[in-house]
């Protein structure tokens, strides 16, 4: 059993030594282990600290082109290098290495298929009140949303098999701790969150500018991807806004007319009714045609996961 630690870094030649020494170079049940590191276009010594720190790969991607792609290049490189089971963490040391064993022994016993390490964000000193209330919130809607347990969404500490790993697909360019949850628990895989924990903090996270751009770009996120995995759910929810506000001025309408008996006066109420009730069935209307569009993303996936087998030489 082969696990291969990655760790996506972007300017990281201070706080990477730190991060690379702590980890485990013994797990029960696990006969080789291996460091990636994620080079994503650090413009510091990032790439040669890494080297200097002994790690067994480097991957050096010529430009950052943010978290998401690090970590999806990570895996797919993990792949092509025999990984079993690979796991991911930050560059910054947020995560205690030791808990690696956590993450990797529910995989190794069968009973997931993603495992995310679940931090204790009320204790964590440097997260503000603020912070910590609306992780609680995300993670609760990323909970609804993939139909999961998983405690910490945002955690990027986790624990991904082969099996898994081979099916996962990023269309976020922002962050993929969301995405890969919702992917996952649409798609039927077995989730498991463990807790885990965290060190001091090294330095602020680079993430997104501010906590506003953060939960912007977290919200559109997990809208875009359920979109993608539940299309008519989606536009059925979207439908269902317009429809019942021309139902409910229909109705008025109609009450209206029926006890003042004239329609002159409410005419308008009618018409915006009629105009919300239509455009509510042309939105349900391209629902049908996202689920069919849908069909076609699924056999697209079975074929892009039959050429990466192919790639990789298994069956």
């Amino acid at each position: 059993m082969k696990l291969i630690i990655q760790i996506p870094a972007y300017n990281e030649q201070d706080s990477l030594p730190i991060t690379i020494q702590s980890l485990p170079k013994k797990i029960k049940g696990i006969e080789k282990i291996e460091v990636l590191v994620i080079n994503d276009g650090s413009i510091d010594d990032t790439a040669n600290v890494a080297k200097s720190c002994g790690v067994n790969h480097v991957l050096n991607i010529p430009a950052n082109r943010g978290l998401a792609n690090a970590y999806i290049s990570g895996i797919n490189y993990c792949l092509s290098l025999g990984a079993d089971i690979i796991v991911n963490t930050d560059a910054d040391n947020q995560y205690c290495a030791k808990d690696i064993e956590k993450l990797v022994t529910p995989i190794l016993n069968h009973q997931a298929e993603l495992v995310i390490g679940s931090r204790p964000v009320g204790q964590t000193r440097h997260f503000s009140y603020l912070k910590k209330k609306l992780q609680r919130i995300g993670s609760w809607v990323v909970r609804f949303v993939s139909q999961t347990s998983v405690e910490d969404a945002p955690s990027g500490f986790r624990a991904i098999s082969r099996y898994a790993a081979l099916r996962q697909y990023l269309f976020s360019n922002f962050s993929y701790t969301l995405e890969t949850i919702i992917q996952a628990g649409q798609s039927g895989m077995r989730i498991m969150s463990v807790p885990i924990r965290t060190n001091e903090d090294l330095r602020p996270s680079r993430l997104a500018k501010s906590m506003t751009s953060y939960v912007i770009r977290s919200v559109i996120s997990i809208f875009q991807i359920f979109m993608i995995y539940r299309p008519f759910k989606s536009f059925l929810y979207l439908g269902s806004v317009p429809f019942l506000v021309g139902l409910f001025l229909g109705f008025r309408w109609l009450y209206l007319f029926l006890v003042e008996e004239s329609i002159r006066t409410h005419l308008p109420s009618l018409i915006l009714a009629s105009i919300l009730i239509i455009v509510s069935f042309q939105i349900f209307l391209f629902g049908f045609l996202a689920e069919l569009i849908s069909a076609n993303r699924k056999i697209l996936e079975e074929t892009k996961l039959k050429l990466k087998l192919i790639e990789l030489n298994e069956k």
